[in-house]
């Protein structure tokens, strides 16, 4: 068997695909701290750590990993980018996916736009493809500046003696770590917000939503959700936070076909 690469301080994004005949085709982005902790989750499903996304759709392969973040804040805003890149202000400039063309292959298209703009071109990064055969088929599709190395082989991560409760700050679970879609920083659950409607996958601290909304009033009333841009009811909001939002979603399909 490959002897995987030891590396300390790991902070990593991944892209899965799904090799499930059913959801063949399909990808997922994340953050992880330890590569193979985090492949074992997404395929044992939600229940064991892994993301609702990837629950009961696998198998799924990990074939790349960038890796080399100073740390999770920068791991986290990278993964955020790279899952949206037509919201990322520095990633405009990137071409909307077209009808035919495969996820994947555009995902690896973002990925290499991604690694020539700032600040992550300036990054010790590396790209690491964990599997041979997607490398063999795709690695044309990215192109590192020429400071970053491209591995390839399986890579374990160890935490350092001393730094095992996570110090300096940094997050060390990454089972359902989330990123302000505002600010870009890391948010609790407990300042966590949603956008109500259902096909909108817009995560926010509140005082960021809060302020997008109204920047003159403490509490606003209504505003415009800055991923969906739908209009949304301050209200609705909270309710949908504290749970008490039985039936909002089918109200805001209702007052839409009013329109």
């Amino acid at each position: 068997m490959e002897t995987p690469d030891i590396v300390e301080h790991f902070f990593g994004v991944y892209l899965l695909y799904c090799e499930n005949p059913k959801y063949k085709g399909r990808v997922y982005i994340g953050y992880t701290v330890d590569p193979v902790r985090r492949l074992k989750n997404h395929n044992a499903g939600k229940k064991f750590g892994g993301a609702w996304k990837t629950s009961n759709k696998g198998p799924w392969n990990m074939v790349l990993i960038v890796h080399g973040f100073p740390n999770s804040t920068s791991a986290l805003r990278f993964e955020w980018a790279w899952q949206h890149p037509q919201l990322s202000r520095r990633l405009r400039h990137i071409p909307k996916k077209k009808s035919r063309e495969k996820t994947f292959e555009y995902t690896l298209n973002v990925l290499s736009a991604m690694l020539q703009v700032g600040p992550w071109c300036r990054l010790p990064l590396t790209l690491r493809w964990l599997d041979d055969t997607f490398a063999d088929a795709h690695s044309s599709r990215v192109t590192p500046p020429k400071h970053m190395p491209v591995i390839h082989g399986k890579v374990m991560s160890r935490k350092p003696q001393g730094n095992a409760n996570g110090k300096n700050g940094e997050v060390t679970e990454d089972s359902e770590i989330s990123i302000c879609d505002i600010c870009y920083m890391t948010l609790d659950i407990t300042d966590k917000v949603t956008c109500v409607r259902a096909d909108c996958d817009l995560i926010a601290h509140i005082i960021c939503l809060a302020k997008e909304f109204d920047h003159e009033r403490i509490l606003p009333v209504s505003g415009t959700c800055p991923a969906c841009k739908g209009h949304l009811l301050w209200g609705d909001v909270i309710r949908k936070k504290i749970g008490c939002h039985i039936h909002l979603n089918e109200n805001q399909d209702s007052t839409d076909d009013s329109d």
